[in-house]
């Protein structure tokens, strides 16, 4: 059973996230049914790190439980948590950039470098830095917070 892998894995290798043991957070890595999966590279949003895909979207949530859990066991990959990162994300010390991702103005953040109930349903490495006025107006209403904090 691939959960019951990552938890003994888990406690061979002694893992924290934020103090905690791994095996205190209960992480469900999902399976390998995704499109990317098995390919080095996590592609689940829910984590951050320079273990991460340079695309991703919400499709592949839970779909590449190997990638990532090994990658979270190498410390290249953490979870994502919306209110600490909204905590640490200070939105008059973002260098923004300009507005010239494909779809600048629709609402939506394009940029990367955010997460949460106001960006995009797909990230792409090449639009960090250029969605400024969606991604500013998201932050300052408190919809998006650093991927990276």
């Amino acid at each position: 059973d691939q959960s019951m892998r990552i938890i003994l894995g888990a406690l061979v290798f002694g893992l924290t996230l934020g103090g905690l043991p791994a095996i205190a957070q209960n992480i469900d890595f999902g399976d390998d049914s995704g499109d990317y999966a098995n390919d080095g590279e996590c592609d689940d949003r829910r984590f951050y790190g320079p273990g991460m895909a340079t695309t991703l979207d919400w499709e592949q949530l839970a779909r590449d439980a190997t990638d990532c859990s090994l990658a979270y066991q190498s410390e290249r990959v953490r979870i994502w948590n919306f209110e600490d990162s909204l905590a640490a994300t200070r939105c008059e010390m973002i260098q923004w950039g300009d507005d010239e991702s494909g779809f600048p103005f629709d609402g939506e953040c394009d940029d990367p470098r955010f997460e949460g109930r106001a960006v995009d349903g797909v990230m792409v490495a090449d639009d960090a830095g250029h969605d400024a006025t969606d991604c500013r107006r998201a932050c300052e209403f408190g919809l998006i917070g650093l991927r990276n904090y």
